[in-house]
């Protein structure tokens, strides 16, 4: 179960690093607004928006990549800590902004999440 956790844990840290990439650098070229639905005018004028929340997401991968490489018991919490932020971080995007998050980010964050328990 434990590479089944750490694999999970990488793509969902790999999914992050997409996101940050995405929203700091591509907002306002066609994989940007095609992700947001905005013309090029609402692009540019949310782009240094969506560049604090791609800053966001960078720092939820950078944590899951840390909780990969660190020794238990850091890492195993740095995951559980991580992991549940990205979770939260879902559920409230997909409340607030846009029901799509919950699947792009809460389900594979939870899964994750299930399957770093359960390793345990």
């Amino acid at each position: 179960m434990g590479i089944v956790a750490n694999t999970l844990v990488g793509l969902v840290a790999a999914l992050h690093g997409y996101f940050l990439v995405l929203e700091m650098f591509l907002w306002e070229r066609a994989p940007g607004r095609k992700l947001s639905g905005f013309d090029a005018p609402m692009a540019k004028a949310t782009a240094a928006l969506a560049a604090n929340q791609g800053l966001y997401n960078g720092f939820l991968a950078a944590g899951l990549v840390w909780g990969l490489i660190a020794d238990d018991p850091t890492g195993f919490r740095v995951q559980v800590f991580f992991l549940s932020c990205v979770v939260v971080a879902g559920l409230y995007g997909a409340a607030t902004a846009n029901r799509r998050i919950l699947f792009a980010q809460a389900l594979p964050g939870a899964l994750a999440l299930a399957a770093v328990l359960a390793a345990r």
